[in-house]
């Protein structure tokens, strides 16, 4: 049960002491390069397989069978042998050097702006080339200037957010509920995507939907996804049988009279949820806990419909549910502390980043993400065409921009959040109709073949489009707005001055613990470039005292939006960063 890796990478930096020339030189260039550059880690048969170890021993007898390989060696007047004269490279270097330059074409696309992974190609390289002894003071080299890069700093925060984010109150003071079997309401892709993270956890799961063809477009649903693995040759028929065993679908609430956790996926609508959790309320047992996946909705008022407050939590999934790490883990008013160690209890079952949130209109990240697009918005208006800021933001780091990720995610869902915040929008407030131009179109991105982007004839890859240009140009002319151009530097200083500003005032008011939580959110479910740690801590590297100033700039112009957080004037004041709450916890 032994693991062996070289994760040095995760941390921004490269494997030292001479890791990325001995590895090579036992395992061969491949798998080594393959190894440092994935940071996973291997199992001890593999190991072996690889030639990193030589022996394999079980708990009990590992040190007898080491010393019954010494003492082997011994008896055969083995000679020394030291990994530097190991031949996995020398034998073929061409072959070699040939896997690495593919190695390092497939990295440049991969990394995508990152700084360690082809370090630790071109000091492959220099063990190839170069005499080991030579080769080992430029791999010094190459891992100082890791060490220098400022990449380094925000991986190693990531790193240990994610070991930090599980560190709640309630998981201290209370022990899990038991969890063994699992329900979940609704088929649709987000139900199916929960379903299958909770059949790949081992749990059984119950799926309840309105009517049997539902129940079996349901069960359609999660099966797709393991037939995509069988197509990619990554599961068996056998093993997807014996997962789809554990899967049961019933159109009576009463098929979960037994379960130990319920997870409610259906229509982003109150009334609706309300009228789910009656039912379960009904008919689920004692000490049954019961979760809905809303990404919005005031789960204190879903909590107080049903007589059992105490029993209620959000776990808020990201799609698809059973690939994204992230799960918020809603924190209503009145529920039970051995609920929410049992919520965090699930998503280590699950393999999943938990961050605890409170309950506000979209939580943590859908929350703060509201505020940094209506920012897009303004640029976009203002006269940055929604080309180029997603074009900024992509090359920041980021997958995708606000206006691709729209037209992911389906136009309609955020139109549909406009409406149903119109009655409470502030009427001074600035309110960008452009998007509500494109909704009204029925232009909703790549399900209807075009939103801000152009998508024919079912392209994922989108094309800009001259009638949302035109759409644009006459709303600036509607709303009196002169356009003007912005850099891309400038389009992302307000992108991110934003985001932080929120996100400060998601720390100031405990929806969430603290600043790395925030991080967490964004690195795990929102795109937020790994080796920038995350909005609070790139806001640490760049320096509080730049990020207001920027935002008191920009309040000149937009008094009402750009209202700095207490929090992070009180911090400028006090002369702190933000990692400075988190050591305080």
């Amino acid at each position: 049960d032994a693991k062996l890796g070289l994760p040095e990478v995760q941390l921004g930096l490269i494997p030292g002491a001479g890791g990325t020339l001995r590895a090579p030189r036992l395992m061969g260039v491949g798998p080594a390069v393959d190894l440092m550059l994935s940071g996973r880690h291997m199992g001890a048969v593999e190991a072996q397989a690889c030639g990193l170890v030589d022996r394999l021993g079980d708990d009990d007898s590992a040190e007898v069978a080491g010393l019954a390989y010494a003492l082997e060696l011994l008896q055969q007047g083995a000679s020394m042998r030291r990994t530097r004269d190991a031949s996995a490279t020398s034998a073929e270097r061409s072959e070699s050097l040939a896997t690495l330059a593919k190695l390092e074409a497939e990295t440049a696309k991969k990394s995508r702006g990152l700084f360690s992974p082809l370090k630790v190609i071109e000091s492959v390289r220099n063990g190839l080339e170069l005499s080991f002894d030579e080769a080992l003071k430029r791999e010094r080299q190459l891992f100082l200037q890791c060490i220098d890069s400022p990449q380094r700093a925000g991986l190693i925060h990531a790193f240990f957010a994610e070991r930090e984010v599980v560190k709640v109150p309630e998981a201290r003071a209370a022990q899990p509920r038991r969890l063994a079997s699992v329900g979940v309401v609704g088929g649709g892709i987000m139900g199916a995507g929960i379903a299958v993270s909770l059949l790949d956890a081992c749990l059984p799961v119950t799926m309840i939907e309105r009517d049997e063809a539902s129940i079996a477009r349901g069960r359609a649903n999660v099966e797709k996804v393991y037939d995509g693995l069988i197509a990619k040759g990554r599961m068996t028929s056998e093993a997807k049988a014996a997962v789809m065993a554990r899967f049961s679908g019933s159109i009576s609430y009463d098929a979960l009279a037994q379960v130990d956790l319920v997870i409610e996926a259906v229509f982003e609508d109150l009334d609706v949820k309300k009228a789910v959790f009656a039912e379960l309320d009904r008919v689920c047992k004692p000490g049954a806990v019961l979760a809905t996946n809303t990404s919005y909705l005031d789960i204190d008022a879903i909590a107080a419909s049903i007589s059992r407050p105490q029993d209620v939590i959000g776990l808020h999934f990201f799609s698809p549910a059973h690939i994204m790490k992230l799960l918020e883990i809603v924190v209503p008013a009145k529920v039970s502390a051995d609920v929410v160690a049992t919520a965090f209890n699930l998503a280590n079952k699950l393999k999943k980043v938990p961050v605890r949130a409170g309950v506000c209109d979209g939580f943590i990240g859908n929350r703060i993400l509201a505020v940094y697009r209506q920012a897009a918005d303004y640029l976009m208006e203002d006269g940055a065409s929604p080309y180029e800021i997603d074009a900024a933001v992509r090359e920041f780091g980021y997958p995708m921009g606000p206006f691709q990720m729209s037209d992911l995610a389906g136009g309609d869902i955020g139109w549909a959040t406009r409406k149903r915040r119109a009655a409470t929008r502030n009427p001074k407030a600035r309110y960008v109709q452009i998007a509500d131009r494109i909704c009204e179109r029925g232009w909703f991105g790549q399900k209807t073949g075009r939103g801000y982007y152009l998508y024919p004839q079912g392209s994922r890859t989108g094309q800009p489009d001259p009638e949302v240009q035109a759409i644009i140009d006459a709303e600036r002319e509607r709303a009196g707005i002169t356009p003007r151009s912005f850099t891309a530097d400038e389009i992302m200083r307000r992108y991110m001055a934003a985001m932080i500003n929120e996100g400060a005032n998601v720390v100031d008011q405990g929806i969430a613990l603290r600043p790395l939580d925030v991080d967490a959110t964004f690195l795990y479910g929102y795109g937020f470039p790994r080796y920038r740690g995350g909005p609070m801590k790139y806001a640490d590297m760049v320096g509080l005292d730049q990020v207001l100033a920027d935002i008191r700039t920009f309040a000149k112009e937009e008094p009402l939006f750009w209202q700095p957080s207490p929090l992070l004037e009180r911090l400028v004041d006090e002369g702190k960063n933000f990692d400075s709450l988190n050591r305080a916890q």
